[in-house]
């Protein structure tokens, strides 16, 4: 595995960096925004590992700038910000986890080999349901770009239509089973979702199940 670390602190990269080289994994360390930017763009890495808080060019800048180029590269944020808003503006820049400084570094491994076994979605799959038509390739929903968590969220439903999906369901396959997520972001999610869902004029909608989850019904 070869990753890109994008961290400014050097004691703690360097302390970060030596328990990757012992389990084996190759790191390229930038120090700054422009020079993580600038190797980001590369098609060198398995993961980036991205620091929100970074001189010259903050992290949450190179992440869009990386996902408007194209480059889908797994990312990983890190911030000693722990507000649900940071996490969620990361995310929906298209980061595909967070974790809050300080961290174990055991943990930050742990999320980087279930990053590269995820497997990649095929650019050119395309799910249905009555009139909505999701294409998993450019994420876009109708011809609505979605992020990658409204459209990882939105294809659960989609393929269990008029059956209920729990929010730990949810939690689990869009931001990992031991993710510090709670069902906020659940319902952040589901809120961006239905906003869209509305724009397109369909007839699909997300109902709530309480005390259980959602499901996709259309009338």
């Amino acid at each position: 595995m070869r990753i890109l670390y994008v961290e400014d602190e050097k004691f703690l990269a360097e302390a970060v960096i030596h328990m990757l080289k012992k389990e084996k994994i190759s790191v390229d360390w930038a120090v700054d925004g422009e020079e993580g930017l600038s190797l980001a763009l590369k098609p060198h890495y398995d993961v980036i590992v991205l620091d929100i808080m970074l001189p010259r060019l903050s992290g949450l800048e190179i992440l869009k700038t990386i996902r408007n180029r194209g480059v889908k590269t797994p990312v990983i944020m890190l911030s000693a910000l722990n507000e649900v808003e940071d996490k969620i503006k990361g995310l929906d820049y298209g980061a595909d986890d967070y974790l809050a400084k300080p961290f174990k570094t055991t943990e930050l491994i742990a999320r980087l080999r279930a990053l590269v076994r995820r497997p990649a979605l095929a650019d050119a799959k395309v799910l249905c349901f009555e009139d909505l038509e999701l294409d998993l390739g450019n994420r876009s929903l109708n011809g609505v770009e979605l992020t990658d968590k409204e459209s990882e969220i939105i294809e659960m439903l989609m393929k269990a239509p008029g059956s209920a999906v729990t929010k730990e369901q949810i939690l689990a396959h869009v931001w990992g089973a031991e993710s510090e997520f709670d069902d906020n972001y659940v319902e952040v999610y589901i809120s961006y979702l239905r906003k869209k869902l509305k724009s397109i004029k369909t007839k699909a909608s997300i109902k709530t199940i309480r005390g259980l989850g959602y499901k996709l019904i259309y009338v």
